[in-house]
């Protein structure tokens, strides 16, 4: 079977497939399978030896059965064929500096069992690829021109038999007679000039300064340049981009429109940034919003992200800002937005974010109708060889995981890269999925220009350094066929550069003011916050009306939905809370907050692991009927103008759904969007995410977003894996107002802090250590007037200590106070006050000394159940450093908690004991 083994290797499920299609049509599918299932229908009929065998019931799949009436050499013809479709990416010609490894790639005559004896013999399988009844040595041309030139593909491994048949048809016909006119080469060109001029200008007037040039990959900006034109064809009023800093100067001042005066003046360094505004990042970090118009004549928005060093950190954070706009303002047709990702080869195949985000690319909670990949391939990392930098072969394999297409293309073959782009892009708008663009080019420079790279590849910069750039070599090749003149690059090159000099002396004589980007009209209509702003928080009570409508939903299944008993219970016990008692306990504040949002029309968006039920099985947002397991989500059924409740059951990822909530929270301005960790410890996996987007997100990129985290936090003896959510990380990260971080301890203030999101005039991320034993904790509730009346309350004080007899007073947040209020309660300890601190930052110090002044003779201990070293203490020490007598909490230590129960109980008395002591 070794002449057979492209059909004894091929998927079942897709063989299958495309038998009915031929079954149904024989014309709907290629030559070559026709001819195969033409030959099993025979064989199936009459049997090997002409028999008739009309009780078999095998399918082409499982029968093993070949084409009868084909020569071995045509089926060998045939194979080669397919192998070219297979492997012929491995032998393409994609590497402009040096030779490519040899792959092993087996397309040679003699792996098929052919010789030069059957060049001169004329096959019928040649039809497959276009060409009909042809010679061998045609055949063989025919496929090392469509697979062995500038692109090389990667696609046989697509399992649907429609999307590959297209990208085939493309591929084997399209690519082949593919010849822009002369004016869209001459904009190839253009493009292509912008890029190599602008960098050697910045090169040779900025002497030193790190800019993470382009050169070497300027075909980035041609290409950029075509898909977004590509794109605004078929529909496509955005475009969002997410890069690194490698020629992130270049695509700001060539395809997002940042004058070339602003960028020479961040080189000069002559404006004065106003730092009330933050403390802002280097300007090849910085993002950007403009408007462009196409060659076609389309008008399409831009953006470019702002993005850390950390490499490929953004890439979450665009879908996510694609998914809102696609929810929030393109009624859900994501062929109106576009998400491109860039990438670097290394940081592609190095950078574990890139597998959670391909993870998610087709999930119903985060997918963004495909993304558009584009691999500036340097080949090296900082200097790191690409065979020390990955196992796989391509830096693109991540993209087999949810078959998306990778091209493979030189990056000197500007056209080649034209092609490959304008395919992607209608194959995205086309098929809503992800595809890759793997640009193979090169690195001109270091990592930065003060680099040397000769150091560790000084054998590749030998090339390198003779090797002409893209403009010329494309400019020669234009020449060579006669389609321009040898003056024209020439002018272009004169006059583009004599602009930018002409643009820099114009800054030089009167330096530009620090330019700050003008928000998007639904963020101008919010303003900056105050210090004032945090001295007392805004009214965010609901009308009785309101929390009955919510009731209603909440406590009702349409007909026919059988729930399990659990959850009739969970039902009855809901009615009771709502209609008959009037005290609601954690779950049914957070519901209430949600459907409250939901009923003003503002969309609520929750997602992470387990978040429909809730890990404790405490929210149960969604239900599921016993019988079939349909969904229903009570939330959505309000009333009929309510925002819907988008909650999502995550994939076991923290650091990719993190950045996705925080890229939707950053264009919904208008959206109450939570991310909630499984356990608080989860957050570590995220920690990226946090430091970089999440609490720098106003003094780095002068941007707003209201973003929560969730993060269960509590010591009840679960272990140090889920104990501590890191409370003292936040704290440390907390400072000019940049986060809220809450530990509350009554449904009604949790319902508060989450309407206060959406109440205030501005936006900022809001961190809460979440319950875990106290969901159900029985002095856990709200009465309904908590909700109809005031809002959040930072810090609430002590209503059963006598204030003249108190002598000590207990500063604590969160759980441990049910355990302090125990003791108080059972002892009759009216000489100690507890006050419960439910916000830690921004620090609310004005409204902490209006409950401490009541006890001006009394010591004031802060107590935590976490280590001395972990928890708030250093962060109230900082902060009440002349005020505090002492800290009550666990000793310090390594790790977050102890891993046996006995030991925890007993350090958990100590406290209590040491705090009434």
């Amino acid at each position: 079977m070794d002449k057979y083994s492209y059909i004894a290797n091929a998927h079942g499920d897709y063989i299958d497939e495309l038998y009915k299609s031929y079954q149904q049509d024989p014309e709907s599918v290629e030559f070559g399978w026709r001819k195969f299932f033409e030959g099993y229908d025979f064989s199936t009929a009459y049997g090997s030896n002409g028999q008739s065998a009309k009780d078999v019931t095998a399918t082409p799949a499982t029968s093993g059965a070949v084409a009868q009436g084909e020569s071995e050499k045509e089926v060998a013809v045939r194979n080669f064929i397919y192998a070219y479709r297979s492997r012929g990416h491995l032998r393409s010609k994609t590497n402009p500096v040096r030779e490519r490894k040899d792959r092993k790639a087996l397309l040679d005559l003699k792996d098929f069992g052919l010789t030069d004896a059957d060049l001169d013999t004329v096959f019928q399988v040649g039809e497959i690829i276009g060409i009909g009844p042809a010679k061998l040595r045609d055949i063989i041309a025919a496929v090392q021109k469509i697979y062995e030139s500038s692109i090389g593909y990667e696609y046989m491994y697509i399992r649907d038999p429609e999307v590959l048949h297209w990208i085939q048809d493309k591929i084997e016909k399209e690519y082949l007679s593919f010849n822009p006119g002369i004016e869209y080469k001459k904009r190839i060109l253009s493009k292509l000039n912008e890029a190599v001029v602008f960098e050697n200008f910045l090169h040779t007037k900025f002497l030193g300064q790190k800019r993470f040039s382009l050169e070497g990959g300027e075909t980035t900006i041609p290409a950029l340049d075509a898909i977004i034109d590509k794109a605004s064809e078929l529909g496509a009023k955005e475009v969002v981009i997410g890069m690194a800093h490698r020629g992130r100067l270049n695509v700001l001042a060539n395809i997002m429109g940042k004058t070339y005066e602003q960028i020479f003046s961040e080189f000069e360094g002559t404006a004065v940034p106003d730092l009330t505004y933050g403390d802002g990042d280097v300007k090849y970090h910085m993002g950007f919003s403009s408007e462009v118009e196409t060659p076609s004549g389309h008008k399409v928005n831009l953006k470019l992200a702002p993005n850390p060093s950390h490499l490929e950190a953004v890439n979450p954070v665009v879908e996510g800002f694609v998914r809102a706009k696609i929810d929030c303002m393109y009624d859900k047709d994501p062929r109106q937005i576009v998400p491109i990702l860039i990438h670097g080869d290394a940081a592609l195949a190095g950078q574990g974010i890139v597998y959670e985000v391909t993870q998610m690319s087709k999930l119903n909670g985060y997918q963004t109708g495909g993304t558009i990949h584009f691999v500036i391939n340097n080949q090296i990392g900082f200097t790191t060889d690409f065979e020390d930098a990955r196992s796989s072969i391509y830096s693109t394999d991540v993209a087999k995981i949810v078959d998306a297409p990778v091209l493979h293309v030189n990056g000197d073959d500007a056209e080649a890269v034209v092609f490959a782009v304008r395919l992607a892009t209608e194959y995205r708008q086309r098929f809503q999925n992800d595809i890759f663009i793997d640009m193979v080019c090169y690195r001109r420079h270091g990592h930065n220009e003060s680099d040397e790279p000769k150091f560790t590849q000084p054998q590749l910069y030998n090339i390198i350094s003779k090797h002409a750039n893209p403009r010329e070599v494309y400019n020669k090749q234009l020449i060579s066929s006669g389609e321009v003149n040898a003056e024209l690059a020439d002018n272009m090159d004169k006059e583009f550069r004599q602009m930018l000099q002409d643009r820099l002396d114009m800054v030089k004589q009167k330096p530009l003011p620090y330019n700050y980007q003008v928000l998007e009209k639904d963020w101008q209509a919010l303003r900056r916050s105050n210090p004032e702003d945090f001295n007392q928080s805004p009214e965010t009570a609901i009308s009785a009306d309101v929390i009955e409508q919510v009731a209603k939903a909440l406590t009702s299944v349409p007909q026919g939905f059988k729930p399990l008993k659990q959850i009739e219970k969970l039902l009855k016990d809901r009615k009771e809370m709502f209609f008959d008692t009037k005290a609601l306990n954690w779950a049914a504040g957070e519901l209430l907050a949600y459907g409250s949002i939901l009923a003003e029309g503002k969309i609520v968006r929750l997602s992470g692991q387990d978040v429909q039920r809730g890990t404790f099985s405490h929210r149960h947002a969604v239900l599921r009927d016993a019988t079939t397991s349909a969904p229903y989500n009570n939330l959505n059924h309000i009333n009929e103008n309510q925002a819907s409740l988008e909650i999502y059951n995550s994939l076991l990822s923290e650091y990719g759904v993190l950045g996705f909530e925080f890229g939707y929270a950053m264009a919904n301005p208008n959206a109450l969007v939570i991310w909630e960790a499984q356990f608080g410890d989860f957050a570590n996996g995220a920690q990226v995410m946090i430091d970089q987007f999440i609490v720098a997100t106003e003094s780095k990129w002068q941007r707003m977003n209201g973003v929560v985290m969730l993060l269960p936090h509590g010591y009840e003896g679960q272990g140090p894996e889920h104990s501590n959510a890191r409370p003292e990380r936040f704290l440390q990260l907390a400072s000019e107002n940049n986060i809220f971080v809450t530990y509350i301890t009554t449904p009604a203030n949790f319902f508060h802090m989450l309407r206060r999101q959406l109440a205030l005039p501005f936006r900022k991320p809001a961190v809460n250590m979440s319950p875990k034993s106290l969901l159900r904790h029985p002095l856990v509730s709200s009465p309904i007037e908590d909700f109809t009346s005031g809002g959040f309350k930072e810090v609430i004080g002590d209503d059963y200590a006598e204030a003249g007899s108190v002598k000590k007073v207990l500063l604590c947040t969160g759980k441990i106070y049910f355990d302090l209020l125990e003791e108080q309660q059972n002892n009759k300890r009216n000489d100690v006050a507890i006050i419960r601190m439910e916000q830690l930052a921004p620090f609310p110090k004005v409204q902490l000394e209006a409950e401490l002044q009541k006890y001006n003779n009394a010591k004031i201990y802060w107590v935590q159940e976490e280590p001395e070293n972990m928890g708030a203490w250093t962060y109230i020490l900082r902060l009440m450093r002349h005020q505090i007598e002492d800290v009550i909490s666990r000793k310090p230590s390594a790790s977050p908690a102890t891993g046996y129960m006995k030991v925890h109980v007993k350090e958990q008395q100590e406290i209590v004991a040491r705090a009434f002591a």
